[in-house]
């Protein structure tokens, strides 16, 4: 049996055709084809909320031209999507100097950043 997944947002019942990650470090949402698989952060959008999704003041919306179709899924295009954005993180983290570890409380590691 096969079960389609739907529009994670309340109150909708529409099939979800995209999927929503947030991508912190970059203040970026990114909207792209629907994931092969449901992951605990990221959220199942319907067409109609993945092509009105608007994001905080400051933050940047990724998302493909083309209009979301519920029989077109292309993990091209997601892969794609998903290799820009690991991409723009590496750019980021490569001018930023290494964290330093400085203490350890329970599972928690202190990370500190040399001052420059």
């Amino acid at each position: 049996m096969v079960r389609s997944r739907r529009c994670s947002r309340t109150g909708c019942i529409e099939p979800a055709v995209a999927t929503l990650t947030y991508a912190y470090a970059e203040s970026t949402a990114v909207v792209g084809p629907l994931a092969t698989a449901a992951e605990p952060h990221s959220y199942d959008l319907c067409s109609r909320h993945a092509v009105h999704l608007t994001a905080p003041r400051g933050w940047e919306v990724v998302r493909p031209d083309a209009d979301f179709d519920d029989d077109v899924r292309s993990s091209d295009d997601l892969e794609a999507l998903a290799d820009a954005v690991r991409e723009a993180g590496r750019v980021e983290r490569a001018h930023e100097p290494s964290p330093v570890t400085t203490g350890r409380r329970g599972h928690l590691r202190v990370l500190r950043f040399p001052a420059e």
